[in-house]
Formats: structure tokens, C-alpha cells, sequence
């Protein structure tokens, strides 16, 4: 197959990048605006707050757990634990697992533990006692501080477990080491690649700013050269967290909800700092910085982050509480909330009293579209080949918008039956429509051949497509 021209298969293809588009005539791709949703979880438990962290979340049999870091001003961090039904009403269980202060009524994993991470492996085959994962993180012949700042070899080392509530050791020797400058002192992120079919980590580096690098491996065991991640031609920032998750409805792309850290810029004055409690850690301040949250993507087997967009996509917002340091950190996970829903969850309010995990939602693959205005506009695709029976589109309009789909051949002539004024004028709001011409929807005849789809758009949007079996 010419190298120039997509495989699209079946699978569902997002316009978070360029990768698919070959020309936009009035139109423009659209950075959407996730919805604040309710909070999640608030502190009020003596081993929590204000230092608490957000780590990740996850479906597992029927539920959603949500892993984070308690830590109070005067104590060591804990691994706690929450669960939900539907992902958006939260509780803190007793486990009975960590004795505190004489008692064992707490929602404690594991107690005073700096660094600590969960994934869930996905991969086909795993023993059911090992499907949920923890990394620990070691510097060689220092002591691990709660901030994890030693500057020695840093080492991974595994846990697993069935229940994601206790965790056993996977033998006693690193899994993972690396010499790279400030490597895995963050947040970093494991997950088996349906795509790669390899486990994949993308963890955090100096180089010389804060940023990503991506290592591989077939088992857990035996890790590639890390290398460093690429942002294209972009301005690079201080990216403090990564939050890569392949997104579970195209699990070929990634989706990377980084936390930009922007040093040194204070925002919160002096009488607003006066009527706030932001507490200290040592020498550390936390109201002389700010950060938020971007938007980025890669896709499976490439070492290049996409920064479609430099623009924020999780903002501070009003008030000072989020224009501290280390606030509006994502948590890693993007779960489904509902049929036309999903969501993401990010700590607010670091080093105060009012710290939470609140809940953000967006329309279901609705990260980024191709956008068209009033006036109207047209997106043409790269040549590419499918197999499957219909076309799916994911999109909106308003009520005096609408939208074409013409099928042209390699060369952008439209292929006959499924041209421009052949295809029924689409109006409405649908995350799984199927595109169709005089009333059919059939393009089978077609797959396996180059073709090209030109996508006629008045006040519109267009989240995501693919070619299904029908």
C-alpha cells in the first residue's frame, strides 16, 4: 500500500491532530471546554490534606475505583482509595488495612509511602490476582523522601494484586532503572498498548525543562532505550505531569492531559494570599507559581507528543484557590459517564483546607472538532482505505446548520452515487449517526480502494468517524 495513504480499518479515527486532514476551507479545528461537574472528593479525614494528589481511575468489573495521595501538613503521604457505581458519586470505604493512630476504620492502601502508582493491565491473559498493578519507586542507596528528590539511579519496582486493595511484590529486583536527569519524580504513567501490544511508560525527565520521555516493553520486565518525547514545532513548557491513556474508544491515539507548570508567575496577591490558608512545606511555597492543564495526543508506535493546541484546556478559573502551584493537576483515566458523556477528574485547591477532586465532563470524543461556521466550509481528508459497510460520523449543528459527506477517489473526484448532492442533508446532535446517500448507507463496494471524504459543513461539528461493519 502507497505509503501516503491511511489504513483506517474499522477503527474510530478523532480530529485531535492533523493526521487525517489534508485541507480546511473555512473551516478550523475547535479546542472544546471540558464542563466543571461536581466534586468528587473533599477532605475530611485526619490523614488527608492539604498536600493530597490525584492519581488515577479506572472501570473495573462493573465499578470505578479512584486512587489518590492523602497527605496531611504534618505526616507522611498514604495511597488511599475510593470507589463509585457510576463514576460520579464517590465514598471512601473502611478497609481495615492500615492501622492510624490506634485505628483501622480509614480508606489507607498503604501507609506513608512516597510515590507510589496503579494502573490497570488490560493485557489478554493476565493471572486475575495481578490484573490491577502498582509501581514503587526507589533512588539507589539513598533514602526515599516523600518528594521523591533524591538524585541517585532511580528503579521501578512491581505490585500486583486482584482486589487493587492489597498488593503483594513481584519479585524483589527493579523492573525498570534509568539515569536520565529528575527520572520517574513525578507522576508516571504504565498501560499495556492494544495497538503496540507492548506495555508502554511514559514518565518524567529534565531535559532541561520538565518533560516526557517513553520507554516499551513485551513483559514488564524488559525495557527499551527510553526516549525522550518530541513536541514538534512548539514552544516547550514546563510540563509537570503526562496523564497519557489510550482513549478507549480509539485506542490507537492517546490522550495526554499534561499539567503545565509555570514557575516563578505569581498571580495571588498579598491581600487575597491574607484572606487564604495555603500552608508550607520546608522551604516550599506553593502561591509563587500557577499552572494548568493542555491538551495533548500521540499515537501508537511514535515518540511525538501533538500540541494541536497551546491554549489551556483545564483553566485555573475565577478566585485565587486554583492560581496556587501545583493545582488543576489531572488525574490519569478518562472513564464513560454516561451515553453521551465522558469525564476526567483533576485536584483544585492544593495546600488548602478546600482541596478536592472535582469531576470535569466533555460530549463523548468531543476533545477537539472540525469546526464550521454560519457562513459554511468544507474539510477534505488524506487518501485513505477502510474495510466495513457505513459510515459513522460523530457531530453537531445548530438548528440552521447542516452537513454533507461526498466519497471522492485518490484524486478528489467524487466517486458516483456518493457525491456532495447525492448524500442526505445531515441536521442534529448524534455521537454514532450513519452518513447516507439516496436513503442508503452501503459503501462496501468501496473499501479496500483509495478513497478521500469531503465534508460540506454550515454552523457544525465534527468530533470523530469511522467505517463500522453495519
Amino acid at each position: 500500500m502507497d505509503h501516503d495513504v491511511t489504513d483506517l480499518s474499522t477503527r474510530r479515527e478523532l480530529f485531535v491532530d492533523y493526521k487525517l486532514i489534508d485541507r480546511l476551507l473555512q473551516t478550523r479545528l475547535k479546542l472544546h471546554e471540558p464542563r466543571p461537574a461536581e466534586v468528587a472528593i473533599r477532605i475530611d479525614r485526619p490523614w488527608e490534606g492539604p498536600f493530597n494528589g490525584g492519581c488515577c481511575v479506572f472501570e473495573y468489573e462493573g465499578s470505578y475505583r479512584m486512587y489518590y495521595r492523602g497527605m496531611a501538613a504534618h505526616g507522611g503521604p498514604n495511597l488511599c482509595y475510593a470507589e463509585s457505581a457510576d463514576g460520579i458519586q464517590w465514598s471512601k470505604p473502611d478497609l481495615g488495612l492500615v492501622d492510624i493512630d490506634g485505628s483501622r476504620d480509614n480508606n489507607v492502601i498503604v501507609a506513608d509511602t512516597p510515590n507510589y502508582d496503579i494502573f490497570l493491565d488490560t493485557r489478554p491473559g493476565v493471572a486475575a490476582d495481578e490484573r490491577i498493578k502498582m509501581t514503587r519507586y526507589s533512588v539507589e542507596g539513598e533514602r526515599l523522601t516523600p518528594y521523591f528528590a533524591g538524585k541517585g539511579r532511580k528503579a521501578v519496582h512491581l505490585l500486583a494484586s486482584g482486589d487493587g486493595l492489597t498488593f503483594r511484590e513481584l519479585g524483589a529486583e527493579p523492573i525498570l532503572t534509568c539515569d536520565l536527569p529528575n527520572a520517574f519524580d513525578s507522576h508516571n504513567i504504565f498501560f499495556w498498548s492494544e495497538a503496540e501490544q507492548q506495555y508502554l511508560c511514559y514518565f518524567r525527565i529534565m531535559d532541561p525543562l520538565r518533560t516526557m520521555a517513553r520507554t516499551s516493553s513485551p513483559d514488564l520486565h524488559h525495557w527499551s532505550d527510553p526516549v525522550a518525547m518530541d513536541y514538534g514545532n512548539t514552544t516547550r513548557e514546563q510540563l509537570y505531569t503526562n496523564s497519557t491513556t489510550p482513549y478507549f474508544r480509539a485506542p490507537h491515539i492517546y490522550i495526554a492531559l499534561p499539567a503545565r507548570f509555570m514557575q516563578g508567575r505569581r498571580v495571588v496577591t498579598d491581600a487575597q494570599l491574607a484572606g487564604m490558608d495555603v500552608a508550607s512545606a520546608g522551604k516550599h511555597t506553593y502561591y509563587n507559581d500557577c499552572s494548568d492543564a493542555v491538551f495533548m495526543s500521540t499515537r501508537a508506535g511514535t515518540t511525538r507528543y501533538e500540541r494541536t493546541f497551546m491554549e489551556a484546556f483545564l483553566r485555573p478559573g475565577p478566585g485565587p484557590s486554583n492560581w496556587v502551584s501545583r493545582t488543576n493537576y489531572p488525574l490519569h483515566g478518562i472513564i464513560q459517564t454516561g451515553p453521551d458523556e465522558i469525564s476526567f477528574f483533576a485536584s483544585r485547591d492544593y495546600a488548602q483546607p478546600t482541596w478536592h477532586l472535582r469531576r470535569f465532563a466533555l460530549r463523548t470524543d468531543g476533545f477537539i472538532s472540525v469546526n464550521a461556521p454560519y457562513g459554511g466550509g468544507e474539510m477534505v481528508t488524506r487518501p485513505c482505505v477502510f474495510s466495513g459497510r457505513e459510515l459513522e460520523i460523530n457531530y453537531a449543528t445548530g438548528a440552521a446548520g447542516d452537513l454533507q459527506v461526498e466519497i471522492q477517489d485518490a484524486n478528489g473526484q467524487a466517486v458516483p452515487g456518493y457525491a456532495l448532492d447525492d448524500c442526505d442533508t445531515i441536521v442534529g446532535d448524534e455521537i454514532e449517526r450513519t452518513v447516507t446517500w439516496a436513503g442508503g448507507s452501503d459503501v462496501s463496494r468501496l473499501a479496500g480502494r483509495p478513497i478521500r471524504l469531503r465534508f460540506a459543513m454550515r454552523d457544525a461539528d465534527l468530533y470523530a468517524l469511522r467505517f463500522r461493519a453495519a
